[in-house]
């Protein structure tokens, strides 16, 4: 049926290439007239464009000239000339899509076209990299090519000081890392004073490896933290109690869900282990999320599988996350709620504490404030629907520049592990032995490093990639094409670096790619097949699958292995089956069917946050840029008065029943001198002439302020809102996690948990704005203001109030950025001395 459809209306992506080739051509006829220019002619295009942009002229109009310039520089400073398959590529950049192109295909040059077509309207421009090695790359080498055109580049890395980093966000184009792009959007929001912002407003942003960062890492968000002292004594407890329990008699594991509960035997144990009647009561919730976290360290947990224990310089130990999806070291990612604890509990090392959330967002909805957005990867068709739904971006496969040769043989599948690594590494040596080149694709370290150990008995000399080093890493994956190379690698490591094949490669076959392992994506595991037959290049891969790998053993390893015991099957003895392989990829679309909907179920939560994120930060951003705050100090205080009048003389209440004395009473707390007004002096009145009433005595009340503060008024007046905001919105923070941790209950009520996060979120929201309200009308009115008063980051302190509120106790670590936004470490800002 599709074949017909097909057939009648012809392919959609096949329509849209089309379309664009008529553009190319454009491009094409245009190359005679620049290459006739010389180099000063052709540096000044980039004004005679940016005039015509200027002008009003739409960037699609000036699509054609711009890209045909770029190509011509192309040529000149680096070799290179654009294939018309780029062209396309960097057209489907552009249009704010994502553009699907194979590896070794030139993703890095096809970039340089749209991102100096968008720099023509001098609003900035970014590149978005996985890595700081990709990111210098990509710098230094289509810089040359933007500073030939006149155009400024500049690179965006953590360790930069912030006048370096104010500096690389003013250039025409930006180069950097999501993780740099998503803290330094975060630290601009806490940031005290405006000069201290150093992003500009988010304009287009192409996002290279788009698969892995919008989809691989969309559910980790981005946190800013300082320390909670909590003690870490119920860890410690917690875990002793956990070792004393059993598997199956104690507590279940969910294999497929990767959780693990209790069983009434379990929970017996814990109420006499920790001497409490109930368990499930709400004042041992805290115990019993100690026991939940300790049972998941390490019951779900796998050392080298999800985390390594690595020592410091110092001789400390470590526990460092692998990401899943790539293998490699997240290092100074914590897990979550207390779990990462549990780990360092388990492992027997030191507790760090628990960090308290000063600011946090996600990459999907940082990356959703771009105006426009486009990404580029060679593995994207598989997420279109993702990419489609959440970001609203449409996927383009561009076609290769030569056709791909590359052969893709069946999955073979093994009875146990043991037989399926011994047969690896016989084709290994089988492969080695003829010097063709082999790249061995692991989906942990553990793997890699029993791989390494088998072929060393073989006396095979191999490299081991762990995915930690990029920078040394893509130098040995740009050598994994010499002849009798063998590499073993975990599946991310060097990405976005090319093969290229040694002499006489080509004539044995080309790279081998050997999977070790089916990942639950079928895209991760196209990347690592991508990784052979660049630009035509010969090449093959084909996957090693056991009974024993997780993915077979979540979904049908039982019907498999009962027919491999039914034809007598012996240990080492392989299945290769077309059957196989579409059982596999099937079982695959479920799993990435149920992560989209993972992914997406945590969007709808945050976009809960997100909203009231926008709310805070485009007010914040509106008090950084004011001049004068009185008119919005006494809108605080006048709202601040209708909800106390609301709240204490209501509709449905005589007046002889209002209680003016709460009224006055607050108001004497608040904005007034103690005795200022009585209750006699409202009684009788109309509810609308209390409040008249109340509000006409802020003016005067503020005026008499401002005579006594003088210069300082205005000072003041920030420093004041801008503690209360912040201040009441890390609060905020917390309670909304705490909120969206328990929320999943409320399903056992017969209520949908959303709409209660989203009702509830926009409660406690509200209450949030009335707090910041009430805060900045008391301090405003009745602070003690010293001379030298500062605007201080919230972690340092408060302004002095007569009736001062009580302190919280946090610190950000000494040497993690200062929330101030200096760009400094906090030890070296407002943490010296």
């Amino acid at each position: 049926m599709l074949g017909l459809v097909k057939k009648i209306f012809g392919d959609a992506n096949e329509r849209e290439i089309k379309k664009m080739m008529r553009n190319v051509e454009i491009i094409n006829s245009l190359e005679p007239k620049y290459q006739a220019m010389s180099d000063e002619e052709l540096r000044a295009q980039t004004e005679v464009l940016k005039e015509r942009v200027a002008k009003g002229e739409e960037l699609d109009n000036v699509l054609t000239d711009a890209f045909a310039v770029v190509r011509e520089a192309s040529k000149r400073v680096l070799g290179k000339r654009h294939f018309d398959v780029q062209l396309i590529g960097g057209m489907v950049l552009h249009s704010g899509r994502i553009s699907e192109m194979k590896t070794g295909e030139g993703k890095t040059q096809t970039a340089a076209l749209p991102l100096y077509l968008n720099a023509l309207t001098g609003k900035g421009v970014h590149l978005v990299t996985v890595n700081d090695y990709l990111a210098t790359v990509g710098r230094d080498e289509m810089g040359k090519i933007y500073n030939f055109l006149g155009m400024t580049v500049g690179l965006n890395l953590a360790q930069m000081s912030h006048e370096d980093k104010q500096a690389a966000y003013a250039c025409d184009i930006t180069y950097g890392t999501n993780n740099e792009f998503g803290f330094d959007y975060l630290r601009d929001n806490m940031v005290l004073y405006k000069e201290q912002m150093v992003q500009r407003p988010l304009y287009y942003a192409i996002v290279d490896e788009v698969d892995s960062i919008l989809v691989d890492e969309a559910r980790t968000p981005l946190i800013i933290s300082g320390q909670a002292s909590k003690s870490t004594d119920l860890y410690v407890t917690a875990n002793r109690f956990v070792m004393t329990l059993k598997d199956e008699l104690d507590y279940n594991v969910d294999v497929k869900l990767k959780s693990v509960t209790l069983t009434e035997a379990g929970v017996a144990k814990a109420e006499s282990y920790f001497d409490i009647e109930n368990l499930f009561d709400h004042a041992n919730v805290t115990i019993n999320h100690h026991v939940t976290q300790g049972l998941k360290a390490h019951a779900i947990m796998k050392r080298d599988v999800d985390y390594v224990v690595q020592v410091d310089e110092d001789g400390s130990e470590e526990v460092i996350i692998v990401d899943e999806f790539t293998g490699r070291l997240m290092v100074g990612r914590r897990y979550s709620d207390g779990l990462h604890q549990a780990i360092e509990a388990k492992e027997g090392i030191k507790i760090q504490n628990e960090s308290m959330t000063l600011a946090t967002i996600t990459f999907q909805n940082y990356f959703r404030m771009y105006r426009k957005l486009a990404g580029m990867t060679g593995t994207a068709k598989t997420e279109e629907e993702e990419f489609k739904k959440i970001y609203g971006l449409e996927v383009v496969v561009v076609p290769t520049n030569r056709p791909m040769i590359r052969k893709d043989l069946p999955d073979v599948v093994y009875k146990s592990e043991g037989s399926k690594f011994r047969a690896v590494v016989e084709e290994i040596v089988k492969r080695h032995q003829n010097k063709q080149p082999v790249l061995v694709g692991t989906v942990s370290i553990e793997n890699s490093e029993k791989l390494s150990a088998m072929l060393k008995k073989k006396g095979v000399q191999h490299q081991v990639l762990n995915a930690k080093y990029h920078k040394e890493e893509a130098e040995i994956v740009a050598k994994a094409g010499q002849p009798g190379a063998v590499t073993i690698s975990t599946n991310m490591a060097g990405r976005g670096t090319d093969i290229l094949l040694g002499t006489g490669v080509a004539d044995l076959g080309g790279l081998h790619i050997i999977g070790t392992e089916r990942h639950e994506s079928r895209r991760i595991d196209n990347q690592l097949r991508g990784r052979s037959g660049r630009q035509g290049d010969p090449g093959s891969s084909q996957f090693y699958l056991s009974m024993e790998d997780e993915l077979m053993r979540r979904f049908g390893a039982e019907n498999i292995m009962g027919m491999m015991d039914r034809l007598g099957f012996e240990e080492d003895m392989p299945i290769e089956s077309k059957m196989i392989t579409r059982a596999v990829e099937s079982a695959q679309k479920r799993v990435e069917g149920n992560n989209f909907d993972a992914r997406r179920n945590v969007l709808q939560y945050d976009d809960v946050m997100n909203q009231q994120r926008n709310i805070i930060y485009k007010q914040r951003k509106e008090i950084l840029e004011s001049e004068n705050l009185r008119d919005v100090v006494v809108g605080m205080i006048n709202e601040t008065i209708d909800r106390i009048v609301d709240a204490h003389c209501g509709d449905d209440v005589i007046p002889e029943e209002w209680d003016l004395e709460a009224v006055v009473e607050y108001c004497n707390r608040t904005f007034l001198q103690e005795g200022t007004i009585s209750r006699d002096d409202l009684w009788g009145k109309e509810k609308e002439e209390v409040v008249e009433q109340l509000k006409g005595m802020v003016d005067p009340l503020y005026n008499a302020r401002e005579e006594q503060l003088g210069e300082l008024m205005r000072e003041f007046e920030k420093v004041v809102v801008l503690r209360a905001v912040d201040s009441k919105w890390m609060d905020h923070i917390d309670a909304m996690d705490q909120l969206r941790q328990g929320i999943h209950l409320r399903a056992y009520g017969g209520t949908d948990p959303l709409r209660e996060y989203q009702k509830e979120g926009f409660q406690m929201f509200q209450e949030m704005i009335d707090s910041i309200q009430e805060e900045v009308s008391t301090y405003i009115m009745k602070a003690h203001v010293e001379a030298n008063i500062e605007r201080q980051a919230v972690a340092e302190g408060q302004v002095a109030a007569d009736k001062s509120p009580a302190r919280r106790d946090e610190k950000v670590g000494r040497n993690e950025l200062c929330p101030c936004g200096s760009g400094k470490k906090y030890k070296n800002c407002h943490g010296a001395g």
